[in-house]
């Protein structure tokens, strides 16, 4: 069995902090939030907000580490289930989806920062993490079509593009008329697990 990667916050108030700060960058903006506002929202002075993270931007990182950490292991408990691969494409999709709709404020934060690339740039914590919330989809391609790791990579990231997509939609297009939002996502999530299982 896969085994599910924990999110590591070894401090409750560094904890408190970062939910906190994960609320504010999503309806402020990652640029428009300071450690003053964070502290007062948390209920503690500047210089205590310090001694757990030493500038804004660590606390930014520190965030978008704990959201990949909490996709992984979403993904990996998912990719876990005893179904055909096919199903279980589309279950990964509709857990990757869900997760951004049921963590709006961190989904944001991590994939649709304002203008700053927060999810895979750099050689930092949070590309590591990142990456390995990719690899879990990318198992499951290679399951297909573990005989050729090109075709597994055009894939994993075709239908990473696609999902994100629609999570993104979902987030950003409020009040766009879908005609039948369930029977929509349901069928583009079959149609990404189609596409990643096609043989040609």
């Amino acid at each position: 069995m896969t085994e599910v990667a924990k999110p590591t916050d070894p401090s409750p108030r560094r904890s408190q902090i970062l939910d906190v700060a994960l609320d504010l960058f999503a309806r402020h903006g990652l640029d428009n939030v300071t450690t003053r506002q964070i502290a007062a929202a948390v209920g503690i002075s500047q210089p205590s907000l310090y001694a757990h993270f030493p500038n804004r931007e660590a606390i930014c990182q520190a965030a978008c580490v704990r959201v990949m950490e909490r996709l992984e292991a979403e993904l990996t408990r998912t990719m876990a289930i005893e179904a055909p691969l096919r199903d279980r494409i589309v279950k990964l999709g509709d857990s990757y989806v869900r997760f951004g709709l049921e963590n709006e404020a961190a989904y944001r934060v991590a994939f649709l920062g304002s203008g700053a690339k927060t999810g895979f740039a750099g050689e930092d914590e949070v590309k590591i993490v990142g990456l390995r919330a990719f690899g879990v989809l990318c198992a499951l391609v290679a399951e297909a079509h573990g005989d050729d790791p090109h075709r597994v990579a055009i894939r994993a990231q075709s239908a990473w593009a696609s999902i994100h997509g629609l999570t993104s939609l979902l987030l950003c297009c409020d009040g766009f008329p879908w005609v039948d939002l369930e029977g929509f996502r349901a069928a583009h999530l079959t149609a990404v697990a189609d596409q990643i299982l096609r043989t040609d």
